[in-house]
């Protein structure tokens, strides 16, 4: 698989219409209960795509259905899954399946470009915590603190 037959995770965020996902789940459903791979994968890609989390988990587990039907699919479904990971924000599980694809192909562009937007996610959330919970903290003293001089006065 070469970086040329992977999107860049921004294009994930280009939702597909609500008409495009119909035709897609329809064509989906035709084919069932044997759908073809690429009709399948079609379909997890564009829900893995929607701004809607039940969607988007739906097209996750199409995704690892995939990965675990289809040898030569796996490398592909890796990059798509830390996708759908990705912007469920699930980022530990959507780094471990980068970094599976990465010990794969350490050059994929596409792919490194995903673990560096997962690198900078987890690390401007953790910087978020860390501000919430500091600033939880300085609150819980400044109570502790007004129930200490209530109680002495």
């Amino acid at each position: 698989m070469s970086d040329g037959y992977l999107p860049y995770a921004a294009d994930a965020e280009q939702s597909l219409s609500a008409d495009e996902l119909l035709v897609l789940q329809r064509q989906y459903e035709r084919e069932l209960p044997q759908a073809r791979i690429q009709t399948k994968f079609n379909y997890a890609w564009g829900l893995i795509k929607s701004p809607n989390k039940r969607e988007q988990r739906l097209g996750v587990s199409l995704m690892h259905d995939i990965y675990n039907e289809k040898a030569e699919r796996k490398r592909e479904c890796l990059y798509y899954l830390a996708i759908g990971y990705y912007k469920m924000g699930e980022y530990s599980n959507a780094r471990v399946h980068i970094e599976q694809l990465l010990a794969l192909e350490p050059n994929n562009a596409q792919a490194r470009s995903l673990r560096e937007l997962i690198d900078e996610k987890v690390a401007r959330d953790g910087m978020i915590g860390l501000a919430v919970s500091g600033g939880a903290v300085a609150l819980l003293g400044i109570v502790a603190a007004a129930i200490f001089k209530k109680r002495s006065n």
